[in-house]
């Protein structure tokens, strides 16, 4: 659909080129620690971002962020061997990768205590731990509600002690590849500033750690800062694993928070409204649960509980989360947490054993919820009030939101990219988590994929190898199919905002936690047709930096059909429901799930000539190392360590 031109596009032939050894995509925990780590071993890098403060990891946290590690206080026995178990037992995780997670991750968090991150020690200089959702042991550690966020700050300071510099107010519109088959590689990446100028980055090395896919979903609780930027690396070929597989849970809408541990525990009111949020409220769980007092409990073990668990789904905690997902998406309500007063035919009394006794054993038995939240932990209280929130005087909006993936692009024991060479995703992009892991599990994947990469890069591509031409013929391939799309949006009546909702509500809708073979393959139609529109109409575009905007949803657009894809391809697989997910039938009843498929891997390629592919792999296993001191010695003198992938 045409219309008048907007503004001038972007001129693709005033590209401004800048050459790095390693190019390090994307300023949070992973990306900071991948520079901090490949600069420590002499490697020339630089970090392009949109900025060091709109990531997720600076940007997000809970009422206590979990950081999971070996354990490292007391008697309790634990090994690398043990930690792997735990990581890869929900199934759909490859071994080796669960081996090494655990094997760099009391070097990743020894590096975090050497930077300053404040995680708690006794007088001895033992690292005290709690056990976190899926862990058997006492792993879990916390620096606060913003661990993440003061990982980041001591990384930037690191980064910048190293002089390593960073390009901030850069949105990367395409991931440069050369070569053919077996030898494609990275070799940089094409940048769109505020103003709408081309800026090139030639690189022998890509690390891409652009976080996970916040920009895909209406209900979610990434910052809308933080979009993620996997459809980049899609639409360049590189391969995925795990895409299904994902962790949504309750949070509240504005701010995006989740409502996790004492935000539940402390047993808030839950009630709903008609869409103007004011209009025929009804405590809506009290109808669902056999008595106010099996509801209450429930709402107590979300704290525990938090993510949104298939096996829950049916009588356990997480009928919650679909509850609220039915007014919500089904019924068009609106659904609101009062911590002002308790919920009606509240009796302390008659809370569960559990419920009851941690409440008594903490204190927090007053008479109201926002009090027994002050009581329980008043940093919580401080937390909304620090974002223009008070729970003592007004209710918080919620909706069940996407909060991780833990799918993402595949990538090997180094963490480079099973199929294209010389690009390194780590973090949340890295699609190394399976069905379910330990909760805290993923800033210590981001750690350690960053640090391995690194090893990699230092010890295998340290060297030049890129050839000019090859860069050249890359950049004005993109830069050819960016000015036909540039041409297409100056002239669009469709804006840009309009084309995000569009597939955000989708995926809310049919590619959150609830999903069905009729609605993902509904879905799916729609998303082609969608990403069709936008290649031949582009989105409008009204003023230099809404550029970015439109290139975002390219890649964005062209994410969703391939996440649907793959989670249309996984239900009609016979998976059933499983982690953060549950599948129903035409009737609305849950599927179960079939525990075969626990073992095997969701690979998906987008082909660069057109359409995707999915296939089902084997789990490759725990590896079974318990190596001879002598002879491992010789191979890691020799080198030999970087020749198993």
């Amino acid at each position: 659909m045409r219309g008048g031109r907007s503004v001038a596009g972007p001129v693709p032939s005033r590209v401004r080129i800048a050459r790095v050894h390693t190019l390090v995509i994307g300023s949070g925990a992973a990306g900071l620690n991948a520079a901090v780590q490949l600069r420590r071993r002499g490697i020339d890098v630089l970090i392009v971002t949109e900025g060091v403060d709109k990531g997720t990891s600076v940007n997000a946290g809970s009422d206590k962020q979990t950081y999971y590690k070996l354990g490292l206080c007391g008697a309790a026995p634990d090994s690398v061997a043990d930690m792997a178990a735990a990581l890869c037992a929900a199934g759909g995780m490859h071994g080796d990768l669960a081996l090494a997670e655990a094997a760099g991750s009391a070097r990743a968090f020894f590096n975090l205590v050497s930077l300053g991150v404040p995680f708690p020690q006794d007088a001895y200089g033992q690292f005290p731990g709690y056990k976190t959702d899926n862990d058997p042991l006492r792993r879990a550690t916390s620096a606060g509600p913003y661990t993440s966020r003061d990982m980041c700050r001591s990384l930037l300071v690191e980064v910048r002690r190293l002089k390593i510099p960073v390009r901030e107010g850069l949105s990367v519109t395409d991931l440069l590849v050369c070569g053919a088959g077996s030898k494609r590689r990275a070799c940089g990446a094409l940048t769109l500033d505020a103003a709408g100028a081309w800026h090139a980055f030639r690189a022998e090395n890509v690390v891409f750690a652009s976080g996970g896919f916040g920009g895909l979903y209406a209900a979610s609780v990434y910052p809308e800062t933080q979009l993620g930027a996997i459809g980049v690396a899609l639409r360049a070929g590189a391969r995925a694993q795990g895409l299904p597989e994902a962790q949504f849970g309750l949070a509240s809408v504005h701010p995006r928070w989740n409502v996790s541990g004492s935000y539940m525990q402390v047993v808030p009111r839950v009630f709903s409204t008609d869409s103007d949020g004011v209009s025929h409220p009804r405590e809506f769980l009290a109808e669902a649960f056999a008595s106010p007092a099996e509801a209450h409990s429930a709402l107590f073990l979300k704290g525990y509980q938090w993510p949104f668990d298939a096996s829950r789904a049916e009588r356990g905690s997480s009928r919650i989360d679909r509850l609220v997902y039915e007014e919500r998406e089904v019924k068009g309500r609106r659904v609101f947490l009062d911590y002002r007063e308790n919920a009606e035919g509240f009796d302390f009394a008659r809370l569960s054993e559990e419920a009851r006794g941690y409440l008594e054993r903490s204190g927090a038995v007053q008479t109201t919820p926002i009090a027994r939240l002050r009581k329980l932990n008043p940093g919580a209280v401080a937390l909304y009030r620090d974002r223009g929130v008070d729970l003592s005087k007004a209710p918080l909006e919620i909706a069940v939101c996407a909060q991780h993936n833990n799918g993402g692009l595949a990538a090997n024991l180094w963490w480079e990219s099973v199929n294209l060479q010389h690009f390194f995703p780590v973090g949340e992009v890295n699609g190394s988590h399976g069905v379910g892991r330990p909760g805290g599990a993923a800033l210590n994947a981001g750690q350690v994929g960053g640090m391995r990469a690194a090893e990699y890069v230092a010890a295998v591509y340290g060297n030049a190898s890129l050839r000019a031409a090859d860069f050249s013929a890359a950049l004005e391939t993109a830069l050819e199919s960016n000015r036909r799309f540039a041409e297409r949006c100056a002239f669009s009546r469709w804006t840009w905002r309009a084309c995000r909702d569009e597939f955000q509500r989708r995926m809310s809708r049919a590619g959150a936690h609830v999903r069905s073979e009729a609605a993902l393959g509904q879905a799916l139609a729609e998303a082609h047709a969608q990403n069709a529109r936008l290649a031949a109409d582009g989105c409008r575009v009204t003023r230099p930096s809404d550029w970015a905007r439109a290139f975002e949803n390219r890649q964005l657009c062209f994410a969703h059909e391939v996440y649907l894809s793959a989670q249309s391809f996984c239900v009609r697989s016979g998976v059933g429901s499983r982690g953060s997910s549950v599948v129903v039938d035409g009737q609305g009843r849950g599927v179960p799930e079939d525990s075969a498929f626990r073992a095997r891997v969701l690979e998906t390629l987008a082909r660069p000539g057109g359409g995707l592919r999915h296939r089902w792999v084997a789990c490759r296993p725990l590896p079974q190392s318990d190596p001879w001191f002598e002879t491992a010695w010789a191979a890691f003198a020799r080198g030999d360590i970087f020749r198993q992938r």
